[in-house]
């Protein structure tokens, strides 16, 4: 275990976040000073205190101590046995620029863990889960890829292979963007919050279909009703990309994803939407029933996920369908004439090492989609993996720069670029997810919603509408996670939007 501790609550989930790149899986727990629970004897390094011993119950494997003060900040590492294993102050300006302070103490704070650890990450200070956001504002200043690297590689301390992603992938949304209307246009996100079942790693807002099978109705009579309401809002603005996501929205029968895209056709103008994408998701929900339904509506876009195609790890992240079901399930949309196929695939599942996600690679190249993402695993708290990991200590989870240079090798074999990228916390080996395309095949809507430009109108249980104001401030209109409370609140969640709309406008 280690402890952070601080003398005030100030940038502590930045720090905390730079501690769990360099020690994942490992618990890493805030004290501050006012609370007085943690005894530390790293303090004296720099405040002469004397705290009381240390109990058998705070046996951490490392402290770090944070003082801040008005034009500098203190960093201290200890051993277990309160042993100064390394010092440094950062001069700031604390209450001047706190951006610029947050920036100094992440690049101190990195400097001593990887000269303890023996470690880089390969994103350097960055934390956060949009890092091409900041080659992408320099290129709208003007600047060079060639500046923006030297920036990225001192101010951020990132690789040059990460920094060279990065660049490449905001030059590629911004010429995607460029084609598209942020002020006048907005995207429309619609959420099916059910799965054939709940995977060992997941944490969205999703519940398995067959608890919820006799209130799918009922949800749909809800949506339908904030549907009809969040059309009427944004009339007159142009509708840019759809995306039905999920869960999995292709549990739905036929019948009730018929009535679904009808109700969207119906009250939303879709003469300019440049992409409609459904997330057909799980192969084993997946019919020539509802394919038949999609191909009647004017969806352009599905995505077929079989997250790996190796059975037994399939079998462990508890997804109830078959490698040849996913197989099955592509070349029957392939036939029926579906022309833009993502396919979901996760790097470090739990026992898969570098020959079973090659293994997934090719058996994905032989079926030849139209664009891959790859995700990084990322165990967040809600997950079962998480909740109940007693059971799953024995489960190892492996990922490398290899691993995901051999992902993006085969891509590019298949003629796809990185179009996209985003990160999450606790991601195994501190990476990222990428999604690669084929030019022509790029998902719109998931450039927007990663580099937040345009407003976002969410409907369903769970979903967050994203308003963007000209400033580029942005500010979010929640609705609940639970589908019980949905569909009795519903009315309640259109009255959050109509006073989210009054206060941020769309």
């Amino acid at each position: 275990m280690i402890a952070l501790q601080l003398n005030k609550r100030d940038f502590e989930y930045d720090a905390h976040s730079l501690i769990r790149a360099f020690y994942p899986g490992t618990d890493v727990t805030i004290f501050y000073d006012e609370e007085a629970t943690c005894p530390d004897p790293c303090e004296t390094a720099h405040t002469g205190r004397k705290d009381s011993e240390e109990t058998a119950e705070e046996a951490w494997d490392l402290k770090i101590r944070l003082d801040y003060q008005e034009d500098h900040i203190a960093l201290t590492l200890c051993g277990p046995d309160g042993t100064v294993l390394d010092m440094a102050t950062e001069d700031v300006d604390y209450y001047v620029d706190r951006k610029e302070t947050k920036n100094r103490l992440k690049y101190r704070l990195y400097q001593m863990l990887s000269a303890y650890t023996g470690q880089t990450l390969p994103w350097g200070t960055l934390t956060g889960i949009r890092p091409t956001k900041i080659p992408m504002a320099f290129l709208e200043q003007g600047k060079k890829p060639a500046w923006i690297a030297q920036y990225m590689r001192e101010k951020y301390l990132t690789s040059p292979e990460k920094t060279a992603l990065g660049i490449s992938i905001a030059v590629r949304e911004k010429a995607l963007l460029e084609k598209i209307s942020y002020q006048d246009g907005y995207s429309l996100y619609i959420g099916i919050p059910f799965c054939p079942s709940i995977c060992l790693y997941c944490s969205f807002s999703s519940s398995p279909l067959s608890l919820w099978e006799d209130k799918v109705d009922l949800y749909l009579d809800a949506l339908c009703k904030e549907i009809a309401y969040g059309a009427e809002e944004y009339r007159g603005r142009t509708l840019t990309t759809v995306y039905i996501g999920g869960g999995t929205p292709t549990t739905l029968n036929p019948a009730q994803m018929e009535r679904l895209l009808t109700e969207v056709e119906t009250h939303f103008d879709l003469s300019n939407v440049q992409e409609f994408t459904v997330e057909a998701g799980r192969p084993d929900s997946i019919t020539r029933e509802k394919l038949e339904v999609l191909k009647r509506h004017p969806v352009t876009r599905i995505s077929i996920n079989p997250q790996t195609m190796n059975q037994k790890t399939l079998e462990i992240i508890g997804r109830r369908h078959t490698v040849e079901q996913t197989k099955e399930a592509f070349l029957l949309a392939r036939e029926m004439g579906f022309d833009n196929i993502n396919m979901d695939l996760i790097v470090g599942l739990p026992g898969e090492e570098k020959s079973q996600v090659e293994e997934t690679m090719r058996q994905v190249s032989d079926l030849n989609p139209d664009s891959i993402t790859v995700h990084s695993l990322a165990v967040k708290r809600a997950a079962r993996l998480n909740m109940f990991k007693d059971q799953y200590k024995e489960l190892t989870f492996v990922n490398s720069c290899e691993i995901m240079d051999m992902t993006a090798a085969y891509a590019g074999n298949l003629g796809m670029f990185p179009y996209y990228l985003y990160r999450q916390k606790n991601m195994a080996g501190n990476f990222e997810n990428v999604g690669y395309a084929r030019p022509g095949k790029e998902g719109l809507y998931n450039i927007l919603i990663m580099e937040e430009k345009q407003s976002i109108l969410a409907l369903g249980a769970g979903a967050s509408t994203k308003v963007v104001a000209a400033s580029d401030r942005i500010d979010r209109i929640e609705n609940v996670k639970d589908i019980k409370s949905y569909i009795e609140r519903i009315d309640e969640m259109i009255e959050r939007k109509r006073q989210g709309f009054l206060k941020y406008g769309k």
